[in-house]
C-alpha cells in the first residue's frame, strides 16, 4: 500500500513538473507584458495560483488558460500541448504572431479555442478535427490563409465556428453541413469564392450565419431560407444573384437582422417582409432591386433600413415614408440613389426623433423641404443633394443641434441662407452649392467651430466674405465660395485656418492683394483665385507653401515678375498664371520645365522660358553703348548667323548618320570613360526586354538581365526608366551624377548609361549596371514560396558581413567622398549581393549632395523636396518637413539592421498602433535577443573560420553576440537625430563584434 502511494506521489510530481515547464515555456515566448501578468509565474507558488491559469479541483491539473486583452506580444509556444488536460485556451485580443502550433491538435480534451484578434498567420492546423470535443472555435481577426479543411465537418460537438477577418481562400467545404450542432457560423471578410453549398441548409440549429465580404457567386440556396432558427442572416458584399423569395418572412420567423446589401440581387422587395415583425435591421442596399417600396409600418422594432443604391421607384407617391412613422426606434433610413419621385410628405416630421441618418440624395424628389423636418432633432447626417427641391431652406432647420453633416447641393433651392443655420454648432460638413441661393453669407455661420468642409459655390450670393466665417476655426480643411457674385477683399483671417487644404474663391468680384497671412496655411494643397480682380505681386510668403499642388491665379490683375521661388515649390502639378500683367523672364526649372503643367498665356510682357512657349528672348540687363554700337551689332549678328548655319549643317549630317544606324544611342550622360551603348544594343542584350529577363520592378522603372555580346558575353543589369512616372527623369539625372562621381567597392558599379530614343521615336533612358547574381537582400530576407529553400537562408556571419558592407558604403558617402552625400532611400531592396554575397548599395535616384555645413544638419530649415524614401525606413524628421541629413541615412540603416537579424519588415502587420519594429527589438534586449531572431538562424551550428566565414562546428555561442548587433540597430533608429550614432562609430562597433566572434571561436578550438 505504501509502495502504491509512493508511486502515485512520484507520478503526481512528474506531472506537476511537466505542466510547470510547459507553462514556463509559454511565458518564455512572451516578449512584451505591459500589465506584468507573467511576473508571478514562478516557483514561489503553485501554478494553479498563477494569473490566467485555472486548475481542476480534484487532480490540480491545468484545465484553462485565459489571458485575453492583456496587450501581450509574442508567440504561442508549442509546449502548450504538454498541458494535456486543457479544455480552454483563450488568448484573444493580444498581439500574438507566428503560426498556430500544430501541437494544439494533440489536446484531445480541448473544448474552447479562442485566438481572435491577434496576428497569427499561416494555415489552419491540418488535424484540428482530432480535438473532437471542440465546441467553440474563434480565430477571427488574424492573418490566417489557405483553405478551410473539409475535416472540420467531423467536429460533431461544435457550436460556434468563427473564422472571420482572415485571408482564407477556396470554397466552403460542403462537409460543414454535417455539423448539426452548429449554432454560429461566421466566415466574413475572407477571400472565399464559388457557390454557397446547399448542404448548409442542413444546419437545423443554426442561429447566426455571417458570410459577408467574400466573393461568393450564384444564387442563394433556397435551403438557407428554410432554416427557421436563424435570427441573423448576413450575405452582404458578395456577387450573389437572383431574387429574394416572397415567403422569406414565413420560413424565417425568428429573423432580426437581414444583410443582403452589395450584391446583384434583382426583382421586387417582397411585400411579405412587413410580416417579419421582429426585424431590427434590414439591409438590401446596393443591389439591382426594382419596383415600389412596400409599407413597413408594422416593423415597430426596426432600427435601421437601407434600400439605397437600387432601381426602386415610388410611382410619384412617397406614402411609404408615412408608414415608417410607426417605427419609433428607427435611427437609420437610407433611400439614396434610386428612382424615387414625388414630394416629401409633411409627415416626414413625425419620423422617430431617434433618427440619426436620413439619406434621400440622388433621386428625383421635387417640391419644398417640409418645415416639419426640423422635428428630427436627433439627426447627425442629412443627405438631400442631387434632387429637384425648390423654394427655400426652412428656418426650422436651425433645430438640428446635433447635425454634423448637411449636404443639399445640386438642387433648385432659392432664397437666402437662413440665419438659424448658425445654430447647428456641431456641423462638420456643409455643402449647399449648385443652387439658386442669393443674398449675403450669414455672419452666424461663424459659430461652426467644428467645421471641416464648407461649400457655398455656384449660387448667386453677394456681399463680402465675412471674416468670422473665413477664419472660423483651425479645423477647416476645404472652403469654396467659387462662382458667386462676392465682392471686397479676401480677409486676412484666412491665415487662421492652419489645416486648410483647399481654398477656392474663383469667379467672383474680389479685389485687392493676396493677404500675406496665407503663408500660415502650410497644409494648403489647392488655391484657386482665378476670375477675380486681385492685383499686386505674388507675395514672397508663398514660398512657405511647400504642400501646394494646384495654384490658379489666372484672369486677374497681378503684375510684376514671376517669382523664381514658384519653380522651387516641390510638388506643384498645375500652375496657371495666364491673363494677368506679369512681365520679365519666365523661369525654366521646376514646374516651368513641363509645358503641360503650367500656363502663362495672355501676359504680353513675358520673355524667355522653355522653347515650346515661343516667347521672345529676354534682353540683357545692360546694353553696350557708344559710337560703334550699330557696327558691333552687325558684326556680332553676322558671326552668330554663320555659327548657327554651321551648326545646322552639322546637325543635319548627324541626323542622317543616326537614321542610317536605326536611331542608335545618343551620348551617355556619364563621362567619356564609360562606353557608349545604343538602344539597339540594349534591346538585343535583353532579348527585346523580355519578361523572362525581368528581375525587378521599382518606383521609376524595371530592371532586366542582359548579356553584352560585344564584351565577352558579360552579364549586365539594365535599369529602364519609366518616363511616364513623374520624377523619373530627375531620378535618372541624379543617378548619373552620383555614379559618375562616386567609386567604392560597396557601391553598385555602373558600366554606362543610355539616353536615346526607341524605334517608335519615344524617349529612352537606361542605366547599365554590373549584374548581381544573388539579387537583392530583400529576396533573401523575405523569399516568396517558390524561392524558399536552403540556399536562400543567410546565416549569422553572412548577415554580419552584409551589415558591415553597407556601413562601409555609407561611411564613404557621408565622410570620405569629399562633400557629404545622403542616399535617402536605404532599404533591403536597394542592397544587392554578388556571387560571394558581398553587399553593394544601389539606387541613387533620391540621393542628395550636401554642403559641408549641412552634413549633420538636423533640420532647422524646411526641406526643399518632398518626403524622400520608403515607408518604414523614413526617419520621423523627414515627415515633419525637415532637411535631409546623414542622420536620416543612419536611421534607415538602423531599421535595415534590425530587419536583417529579425527577419521582420518595419511594415509587418504586427507593428500597428504603438508597437514598432524598434520597440519590439528594444523590449527583447539584452537577454532575449535570440527569441526574436530570424527563425532561419541555427545558433548551435554557427562557427567561424579565420576570415570570419561560417564553417559549422557548433560553438553554440553565436546567439550571445546578437544582442550587441540589435542594440546598434536600436541606437541608430532613435527618434531624435542627435541621439543616433554616426556611421563611422557603427562600423567600428560591428567590426568589433565580428572580431570578438572570431576570437571566441579560436579560443574554443584551442
Amino acid at each position: 500500500m505504501d509502495r502504491s502511494n509512493g508511486s502515485s506521489a512520484a507520478t503526481s510530481r512528474s506531472i506537476n513538473e511537466t505542466e510547470t515547464q510547459a507553462l514556463l515555456a509559454i511565458k518564455a515566448r512572451i516578449l512584451i507584458d505591459p500589465y506584468e501578468v507573467f511576473v508571478s509565474w514562478n516557483g514561489s507558488r503553485h501554478f494553479c495560483d498563477w494569473p490566467g491559469v485555472t486548475c481542476g479541483r480534484r487532480h490540480r491539473r491545468v484545465t484553462a488558460l485565459r489571458l485575453p486583452s492583456l496587450k501581450l506580444v509574442g508567440d504561442l509556444s508549442p509546449y502548450i500541448a504538454n498541458v494535456t488536460f486543457l479544455k480552454v485556451i483563450n488568448v484573444g485580443n493580444n498581439s500574438f504572431r507566428g503560426p498556430i502550433p500544430r501541437e494544439v491538435t494533440n489536446l484531445h480534451r480541448l473544448e474552447e479555442l479562442v485566438l481572435a484578434n491577434n496576428s497569427f498567420h499561416g494555415e489552419l492546423p491540418r488535424h484540428l478535427a482530432r480535438c473532437s470535443n471542440l465546441k467553440f472555435v474563434d480565430l477571427n481577426g488574424n492573418a490566417l490563409e489557405g483553405e478551410i479543411h473539409a475535416e472540420l465537418g467531423s467536429l460533431s460537438k461544435l457550436r460556434r465556428l468563427q473564422l472571420a477577418m482572415n485571408n482564407f481562400t477556396g470554397t466552403i467545404p460542403p462537409s460543414i453541413g454535417n455539423v448539426s450542432s452548429l449554432q454560429y457560423l461566421s466566415l466574413m471578410q475572407n477571400q472565399l469564392e464559388g457557390h454557397i453549398p446547399i448542404e448548409l441548409g442542413h444546419l437545423s440549429n443554426l442561429q447566426f450565419l455571417q458570410l459577408a465580404s467574400n466573393k461568393f457567386s450564384g444564387t442563394v440556396p433556397k435551403e438557407l431560407y428554410n432554416i427557421s432558427s436563424i435570427f441573423f442572416f448576413g450575405l452582404a458584399d458578395n456577387q450573389l444573384q437572383g431574387q429574394v423569395p416572397p415567403y422569406i418572412s414565413l420560413s424565417l420567423p425568428n429573423l432580426r437582422f437581414i444583410y443582403l446589401g452589395k450584391n446583384k440581387l434583382s426583382g421586387p422587395i417582397p411585400t411579405s417582409i412587413a410580416n417579419a415583425t421582429g426585424l431590427v435591421q434590414l439591409d438590401m442596399g446596393s443591389n439591382e432591386l426594382s419596383g415600389p417600396i412596400p409599407n413597413l409600418g408594422s416593423l415597430q422594432n426596426l432600427q435601421a433600413l437601407n434600400f439605397g443604391d437600387n432601381f426602386l421607384d415610388s410611382s410619384s407617391d412617397l406614402s411609404f415614408l408615412s408608414s415608417l412613422t410607426n417605427c419609433t426606434n428607427l435611427s437609420l433610413l437610407w433611400l439614396y440613389k434610386n428612382n424615387l419621385t414625388g414630394v416629401l410628405p409633411d409627415s416626414i416630421g413625425n419620423l422617430s426623433t431617434n433618427l440619426n441618418q436620413f439619406r434621400i440624395e440622388t433621386n428625383f424628389i421635387s417640391g419644398t423641404i417640409p418645415k416639419g423636418i426640423g422635428n428630427l432633432v436627433g439627426l447627425e447626417y442629412l443627405g438631400l443633394f442631387e434632387n429637384m427641391f425648390t423654394s427655400t431652406i426652412p428656418d426650422s432647420i436651425g433645430k438640428f443641434s446635433k447635425l454634423k453633416y448637411l449636404y443639399a447641393y445640386t438642387n433648385r433651392i432659392t432664397g437666402e441662407i437662413p440665419l438659424s443655420l448658425g445654430n447647428m454648432t456641431q456641423l462638420i460638413g456643409l455643402s449647399i452649392d449648385d443652387n439658386l441661393l442669393q443674398g449675403n453669407i450669414p455672419v452666424t455661420m461663424g459659430n461652426f467651430i467644428h467645421l471641416e468642409q464648407l461649400d457655398l459655390s455656384q449660387n448667386r450670393l453677394n456681399g463680402t466674405i465675412p471674416k468670422e466665417v473665413i477664419g472660423l476655426c483651425s479645423s477647416i480643411i476645404a472652403v469654396s465660395f467659387a462662382s458667386n457674385g462676392l465682392t471686397g477683399t479676401l480677409p486676412s483671417e484666412v491665415g487662421n485656418c492652419k489645416n486648410l487644404n483647399l481654398l477656392d474663391v474663383s469667379n467672383n468680384n474680389l479685389y485687392g492683394e493676396i493677404p500675406s497671412s496665407l503663408e500660415n496655411c502650410l497644409m494648403l494643397e489647392s488655391l484657386s483665385l482665378q476670375g477675380n480682380s486681385f492685383n499686386g505681386t505674388i507675395p514672397s510668403s508663398f514660398k512657405r507653401l511647400r504642400s501646394i499642388q494646384v495654384l490658379d491665379l489666372s484672369n486677374n490683375d497681378f503684375s510684376g515678375r514671376i517669382p523664381k521661388f514658384l519653380a522651387e515649390l516641390p510638388i506643384v502639378t498645375d500652375l496657371n498664371l495666364s491673363f494677368n500683367m506679369f512681365e520679365g523672364e519666365v523661369p525654366m526649372n521646376g514646374v516651368f520645365g513641363n509645358i503641360s503643367a503650367f500656363s502663362v498665356i495672355g501676359n504680353n510682357k513675358l520673355c524667355g522660358g522653355i522653347k515650346p512657349l515661343r516667347l521672345p528672348v529676354c534682353p540683357r540687363e545692360t546694353e553696350t553703348k557708344g559710337k560703334n554700337f550699330p557696327h558691333k551689332v552687325i558684326i556680332a549678328t553676322s558671326v552668330v548667323l554663320f555659327v548657327v548655319l554651321f551648326l545646322i549643317c552639322l546637325f543635319v549630317i548627324k541626323q542622317r548618320a543616326n537614321l542610317s544606324r536605326k536611331k542608335e544611342g545618343i551620348a551617355s550622360p556619364l563621362d567619356k570613360k564609360h562606353p557608349k551603348l545604343s538602344y539597339a544594343e540594349l534591346l538585343h542584350a535583353t532579348d527585346g526586354f523580355s519578361s523572362a529577363n525581368l528581375i525587378g520592378k521599382g518606383r521609376y522603372g524595371s530592371v532586366y538581365k542582359g548579356t553584352l555580346t560585344s564584351n565577352s558575353q558579360k552579364p549586365i543589369a539594365v535599369k529602364v526608366l519609366d518616363l511616364q512616372q513623374r520624377g523619373a527623369e530627375r531620378t535618372f539625372k541624379s543617378e548619373c551624377q552620383v555614379l559618375k562621381n562616386l567609386k567604392h567597392r560597396n557601391l553598385v558599379k555602373v558600366i554606362t548609361s543610355c539616353s536615346s530614343i526607341d524605334f517608335q521615336g519615344n524617349d529612352f533612358k537606361a542605366l547599365v549596371l554590373e549584374f548581381m547574381p544573388n539579387g537583392s537582400l530583400e529576396t533573401w530576407l523575405h523569399p516568396s514560396s517558390t524561392e524558399l529553400n536552403h540556399s536562400t537562408r543567410l546565416n549569422l556571419t553572412q548577415r554580419l558581413n552584409i551589415a558591415i558592407d553597407v556601413a562601409l558604403a555609407l561611411d564613404y558617402l557621408h565622410s570620405q567622398f569629399g562633400k557629404p552625400v545622403v542616399h535617402c532611400d536605404l532599404k533591403p531592396s536597394n542592397v544587392l549581393l554578388d556571387g560571394d554575397l558581398t553587399a553593394y548599395v544601389s539606387d541613387f535616384g533620391l540621393t542628395k549632395f550636401l554642403t559641408m555645413t549641412a552634413e549633420y544638419s538636423i533640420g532647422e530649415q524646411s526641406s526643399s523636396i518632398g518626403i524622400r524614401g520608403t515607408m518604414g525606413y523614413i526617419p520621423p524628421e523627414y515627415g515633419m518637413g525637415k532637411e535631409v541629413s546623414t542622420f536620416g541615412d543612419v536611421y534607415s540603416y538602423g531599421v535595415v539592421l534590425m530587419e536583417l537579424f529579425t527577419g521582420k519588415r518595419p511594415t509587418d502587420s504586427m507593428f500597428t498602433g504603438e508597437l514598432s519594429l524598434r520597440d519590439y527589438v528594444k523590449a527583447a534586449l539584452p537577454d532575449r535577443a535570440a527569441e526574436i531572431a530570424d527563425p532561419w538562424f541555427n545558433f548551435e551550428n554557427e562557427a567561424f573560420d579565420q576570415n570570419g566565414q561560417s564553417s559549422g562546428g557548433g560553438t553554440g555561442n553565436a546567439g550571445k553576440w546578437l544582442g550587441s548587433v540589435l542594440g546598434i540597430g536600436v541606437a541608430c533608429s532613435a527618434d531624435s537625430p542627435i541621439e543616433r550614432m554616426k556611421i563611422g562609430d557603427v562600423l567600428r562597433e560591428l567590426d568589433n563584434v565580428r572580431n570578438r566572434l572570431i576570437g571566441d571561436h579560436r579560443r574554443r578550438r584551442a
